[in-house]
C-alpha cells in the first residue's frame, strides 16, 4: 500500500488507465498521439513537397521510394521499443515502481547499443537494396545520397522513439505530442532554408531531417532525466538489467522481426514499382504519403489500446482490457471510414499537393489511379491494426508476428509472382496486392484474437512485489 501511495504522488503526467472512463481514458490517450503522429507524417510530407516542387521528379521519386530501405531498420527497432513500453506499462498497472525504473534505464542502455549497430549497417547495406529494388539509374544517385545522410545522423529518432514509447507506457503521449511540433517546425524551416535558399537538392532534406530528430531527442530525453516520477533516467543508472533484457526482448523481437520483414517484403513491392519508371513511381510516392495518413488515427488508437491493456492486465483486469479494446476497434473504424471517403473523393487534388500537374501529368494521373483504387479497403485493416495492438499489450506478440508475415511477406508474395506472370503484369492489379494483405491479415487476427484469453497474458501481474 505504501508503495502504491508514493507511485500515486509522483505521478504528475503519468495516466493510471486501471480506474475511470473507458472511453475517456482512449480518447485522451490518443488524441495527443494522434495529433503528434500527424504532426511527424507532415513533415515527412514537406521533405516530400519540397524537391517534388523545387528539385526534380527524380528527387521526389528517390525521396518518397526508399521507405521500405528505412523501414527495415527503424521497424525493427521500433518493435524492441514496444517490447519496453509493454513490460513498462504492466510494471505501472502492477504498482511496481522499481521494476519500472530498472526496465526504463534497460531500454536506454539498449538503444544506446543499438543505434551504434544500426547505424553501421544502413550505410553499408544502402547500395545493394537500392540495387536489390531495380532503382533506375536516373534517380540511383538523389536515393543514395538521401539515405547515407538519413543512415548516419538515425541517433536522433532512435532515442526519440525509445523515450517517447517510455512515455507513452505510462499514459503521458502529450508531451511526445508536443516535441513532435517542434521537430515538425524546425524541419519545414531547414528543408525551405537548405533546399530553396541553399540549393543543397536531396542532401538539404536528409540534413533537415535529422538535425529536427536530434532536437526531439534532446527534448524527450531532457524530460526522462528530470521526471519526478518511476520513469526518470539517471545516467548512472543506464545498464542492462538482464531478467528484464530478456523479458523486452521476450516481447519485442516478434514485433521487430515483423516490422523488419515486412518492410523487406515491400522492398519487393517497390521493385514492381520501379519497372514502370519515374512517374509511376513518383504516382506511388504520392500514393503512399496519403496512405500514412489516412493510418494515423487507427494506429493512433492502436497504440492506445496496447498501453490500456498492458495497464489494465497489470493490474488484474481483463474484461476492462477486452472493453478498452471494443470501444478502440469501433472508433477506429468510424474514423477511417470517413476519412477515406474523403481521400477517393479529392484523389487528384491530393497528388497535386506534391507534384505539379502541368509539369507531370503522368505522375498525378498513376496517383490518383491508387487512391480511388486501394482507399477502399482500409477500414479492413482497422481489425488487424487494433487486435494486433490489444495482442502486444498482453505481451502476446508472436502471434501477430506470424499472421503479419503469413499475410504481407508470404501470402503478397505469391500473389506478386502469380499475378505478374500468368494474370496481368500491370500496374494497378499489382498494386492491389497490398488490400489483397490486408484482408487475409485481418481475417487470420479476428480468428486468433477470439480464441485467445487475455486474462492469462499479463507479465507483471503475476510476480511478487
Amino acid at each position: 500500500m505504501e508503495k502504491a501511495k508514493t507511485l500515486s504522488q509522483n505521478r504528475r503526467h503519468d495516466v493510471d488507465m486501471t480506474e475511470g472512463s473507458i472511453l475517456r481514458h482512449l480518447i485522451l490517450f490518443a488524441l495527443p498521439l494522434l495529433a503528434g503522429n500527424l504532426f511527424q507524417q507532415m513533415y515527412n510530407m514537406v521533405d516530400t513537397w519540397v524537391v517534388g516542387r523545387y528539385v526534380s521528379e527524380a528527387a521526389f521519386s528517390a525521396v518518397g521510394t526508399v521507405a521500405p530501405i528505412i523501414n527495415m531498420l527503424i521497424g525493427s527497432f521500433m518493435g524492441l521499443a514496444s517490447g519496453a513500453g509493454v513490460v513498462i506499462s504492466q510494471y505501472y498497472g502492477a504498482h511496481k515502481e522499481d521494476r519500472v525504473s530498472d526496465a526504463v534505464h534497460t531500454a536506454i542502455a539498449l538503444t544506446a547499443v543499438l543505434t551504434v549497430v544500426f547505424t553501421a549497417v544502413g550505410i553499408l547495406m544502402t547500395p545493394t537494396m537500392l540495387r536489390f529494388m531495380k532503382t533506375p539509374d536516373e534517380v540511383f544517385p538523389e536515393s543514395y545520397s538521401y539515405l547515407t545522410i538519413y543512415f548516419a545522423g538515425m541517433i536522433g529518432l532512435m532515442f526519440y522513439n525509445m523515450g517517447a514509447g517510455i512515455l507513452r507506457a505510462v499514459g503521458d503521449s502529450r508531451r511526445p505530442f508536443y516535441f513532435l511540433v517542434v521537430c515538425a517546425v524546425i524541419n519545414t524551416v531547414l528543408d525551405l532554408l537548405f533546399v530553396i535558399q541553399f540549393h543543397m537538392g536531396v542532401a538539404g532534406v536528409a540534413y533537415a531531417t535529422i538535425l529536427a530528430q536530434a532536437v526531439s531527442a534532446i527534448l524527450t530525453m531532457g524530460t526522462l532525466m528530470r521526471a519526478k516520477s518511476c520513469v526518470r533516467v539517471r545516467l548512472r543508472k543506464v545498464r542492462f538489467h538482464w531478467d528484464l533484457l530478456r523479458k523486452i526482448i521476450r516481447v519485442g523481437i516478434p514485433a521487430a522481426l515483423q516490422m523488419a520483414v515486412t518492410a523487406f517484403s515491400n522492398v519487393f513491392v517497390q521493385s514492381y514499382i520501379n519497372q514502370f519508371g519515374k512517374s509511376c513511381m513518383g504516382g506511388w510516392t504520392a500514393y503512399t504519403k496519403v496512405d500514412q495518413l489516412i493510418f494515423l488515427p487507427m494506429q493512433s488508437l492502436g497504440l492506445a489500446a496496447t498501453t490500456f491493456v498492458g495497464q489494465n492486465l497489470g493490474s488484474g483486469q481483463p474484461e476492462r482490457a477486452r472493453k478498452g479494446v471494443r470501444s478502440s476497434l469501433a472508433m477506429a473504424a468510424a474514423t477511417t471510414v470517413v476519412i477515406s471517403a474523403l481521400v477517393i473523393a479529392a484523389a487528384p487534388t491530393l497528388v497535386t499537393f506534391f507534384i505539379d500537374k502541368d509539369k507531370s501529368p503522368e505522375v498525378v494521373e498513376y496517383g490518383a489511379l491508387f487512391l480511388r483504387n486501394l482507399t477502399p479497403f482500409y477500414v479492413v485493416c482497422c481489425i488487424n491494426q487494433i487486435y494486433s495492438a490489444a495482442l502486444r499489450g498482453a505481451g502476446d506478440t508472436r502471434a501477430p508476428m506470424v499472421i503479419m508475415l503469413g499475410a504481407f511477406v508470404v501470402f503478397r508474395q505469391i500473389y506478386l509472382f502469380i499475378v505478374s506472370r500468368f494474370i496481368s503484369n500491370t500496374i494497378l492489379p499489382l498494386a492491389m496486392s497490398y488490400p489483397a494483405g490486408w484482408v487475409v491479415c485481418s481475417v487470420l487476427t479476428l480468428l486468433y484474437y477470439r480464441h485467445v484469453n487475455l486474462g492469462h497474458q499479463s507479465m507483471a501481474g503475476g510476480e511478487g512485489a
